[in-house]
């Protein structure tokens, strides 16, 4: 639980209708996995102990009794772990018959969920059998013990003070008011789910969406435990369904007739920032009642996804639509300039990059949504000290491929009065002699814009924008900066897959500036080939999409950050290694934001902007030292 990770599982035992020895006996042997896996919350089935599908056997006394003792063997079983465990079985009250989730952990009842709604339409007749939770609170005796017997309980660990537990019951959920919303409101940060839904045709992408929305509405963790293998299959089939889910994000799945089992780590803190973020309070209330329990701080495994790309979606079907999705927004974003400004033409610097080359992309869609030629679009390649032959013959080759007009503007005699006149040595490869380089060329843009009646398209990204890799005044400026929402990594994959779809010369030409090293090109070539690689200079550029992403995003520490990196890189990059760059991204970030305090405008298009209008507000002279 270090980092505030908690192991959890879901479950689905094989069962036999009304042997509750048996069910016991499986119940437990789910527990012996998931006490194998580490895990700290377990979540079983609906009726478990008993099996769904009992039937009028529910009123059998033989059974009720027979469930008792089953819940007594699982009881003895946990004192072996500390693991909870939530179940689901029949329990008879004063009023009815109640389908309950008993909540337990090392031989201690730690409370009991009656369910809420019961389904009384289609295969389902609960109404005949059980009793909807009473309203009140109330205090039972069950094996000896004094339990809370309630619909409004929450369970929350001492040592660990993120994690709280709700339970809620199948129908629950299906209901229009799911005891869910109430819970999360008054602080859980768990839901755990047992279920006995039956299969049909659709029925599973219906119910993994019910999951899948709740958990997002409620930003939450979600365990999801179904019946299956086992139960009555006279009228119909149970598949063992089973997940997890976090925020909207799907961690585990044990697919229907599939292995009915699933583990991952739910990030509590996570869950709790984005609530903060969202201003979420928990809403406490004298009609809830909270019951504490603890659980010993261990090191979490992980198992869950840690993506070294977490802006690259991790199949070929998500990255093709975020592809089209990311080209989209800029697009438009675009267009609604044009449109507003009434601009004859853009303008764009050009270098062979991936920047510049995905803006041109993005320049030639917008003018094609207006109804307008490629040709209203101006490409400007502005050589100098730097440019090496292959970018500027890219950079050529692109404009050719695109059908877009490519004017050369040479600039190393303008750079070299300026410095002369600055009393510069040009041998002096200084900040001085880079940025005068990238000055001149946004000036060339801006004063041919006023020329053409034209708007400067900004070319810089997003993770240039969190180092602070840019000219103040030179490239960090624009009219309408259309990659400012977009990290290098996800041009990278864009481009890529643009250029697989585009094939011939375009394609051939995209793939080459893919695999062209990030460079501004502002220092003489050594033989031709390009001197001055960013990456470098201020490190691997999926370091610091990583960072970027886990901090800003995520909100998490250093610490955390560290231990991530070192799960979704492995042997890539040393321990050393991972620190040395974490430390530049902070001191970077932190010294930077002047820049981005004056950003141009640009469309957000992911879940991590740097815009000091939208998504992020600091102040430019923020200290670091918390971070680092």
């Amino acid at each position: 639980m270090r980092f505030g990770l908690v192991k959890v599982a879901v479950g689905t035992p094989e069962i036999r209708v009304a042997d509750c020895g048996y069910n016991a006996k499986a119940i437990i042997g789910v527990m012996e996995r998931a006490a194998g896996d580490g895990v700290q919350l377990l979540t079983l089935p609906e009726l478990c102990l008993t099996g769904y599908t009992c039937g009028d056997l529910f009123f059998q006394e033989a059974l009720q009794k027979a469930a008792l003792a089953g819940l007594s063997a699982v009881l003895s079983a946990s004192e072996r772990w500390n693991m909870v465990v939530v179940l689901g079985m029949p329990l008879a009250g004063s009023c009815g018959l109640y389908n309950c989730g008993v909540v337990l952990q090392k031989g201690r009842i730690l409370g009991i969920v009656p369910k809420t709604s019961l389904p009384n339409y289609g295969e389902f007749y609960e109404k005949r059998f059980f009793a909807p939770a009473p309203e009140h609170a109330d205090t039972i005796t069950v094996l000896g013990q004094q339990v809370p017997f309630c619909k409004r309980l929450l369970f929350a660990c001492q040592t660990l003070p993120e994690l709280v537990i709700g339970v809620e019951i199948c129908e629950d959920l299906w209901s229009p008011l799911p005891p869910s919303t109430a819970l999360v409101q008054r602080g859980a940060s768990v839901i755990c789910n047992l279920s006995a839904s039956d299969e049909a045709v659709t029925k599973p992408d219906y119910r993994r969406t019910l999951v899948q929305v709740q958990s997002a509405r409620l930003l939450c963790g979600y365990l999801f435990a179904s019946a299956g293998e086992g139960e009555s299959t006279t009228d119909v089939v149970f598949s063992g369904h089973d997940m997890i889910y976090e925020n909207g994000t799907r961690l585990a799945e044990s697919l229907p007739f599939g292995e009915g089992y699933a583990v991952s780590e739910l990030d509590l803190p996570f869950i709790l920032r984005e609530r903060r973020r969202m201003v979420r309070s928990a809403a406490l209330t004298e009609d809830f009642t909270t019951v504490p329990f603890s659980l010993p701080l261990v090191d979490t495994p992980l198992t869950r996804d840690c993506w070294k790309t977490p802006f690259v979606a991790d199949t070929a079907a998500e990255r093709e639509r975020r592809c089209d999705e990311v080209l989209a927004i800029q697009s438009h974003g675009l267009k609604k300039r044009i449109a507003h400004t009434g601009v004859n033409r853009v303008v764009l610097g050009v270098s062979g990059g991936l920047d510049s080359t995905l803006a041109l992309i993005v320049a030639k869609r917008a003018m094609a949504l207006l109804g307008r030629p490629a040709t209203d679009v101006l490409a400007v390649t502005m050589p100098c000290f730097g440019t090496t032959t292959r970018t500027r013959s890219n950079a050529e080759k692109l404009c050719d491929a695109l059908g877009i007009p490519c004017r050369t503007i040479d600039i190393t005699a303008a750079v070299t009065q300026h410095l002369n006149d600055l009393s510069h040595p040009l041998d002096l490869p200084d900040a001085a002699f880079e940025n005068a380089q990238a000055r001149e060329r946004t000036q060339v843009l801006m004063d041919l814009a006023n020329m053409e009646n034209a708007l400067v398209v900004g070319t810089g990204d997003l993770s240039e924008l969190a180092l602070g890799f840019a000219t103040y005044n030179g490239d960090h400026m624009s009219m309408y900066g259309v990659n400012a929402g977009v990290p290098k990594t996800l041009m990278r994959s864009m481009l890529g897959i643009l250029a697989d779809r585009e094939g011939g010369a375009l394609g051939a030409v995209l793939r080459d500036i893919v695999d062209t090293p990030v460079s501004p090109e502002l220092l003489p070539p050594k033989d031709g080939e390009i001197a001055q690689v960013t990456e470098d200079l201020v490190g691997p550029y999926e370091l610091h999409d990583f960072f970027l992403y886990h901090m800003v995003r995520r909100g998490e520490d250093r610490e955390k950050i560290l231990h991530l990196a070192g799960y979704a890189f492995g042997s890539a990059y040393s321990p050393e290694t991972i620190i040395k760059w974490l430390d530049v991204f902070y001191r970077r970030f932190f010294s930077q934001q002047f820049k981005r305090s004056c950003m141009p405008d640009g469309p957000r298009v992911g879940n991590v902007s740097l815009s000091p209008r939208g998504d992020w507000r600091m102040p430019s002279d923020a200290s670091s030292m918390v971070w680092r």
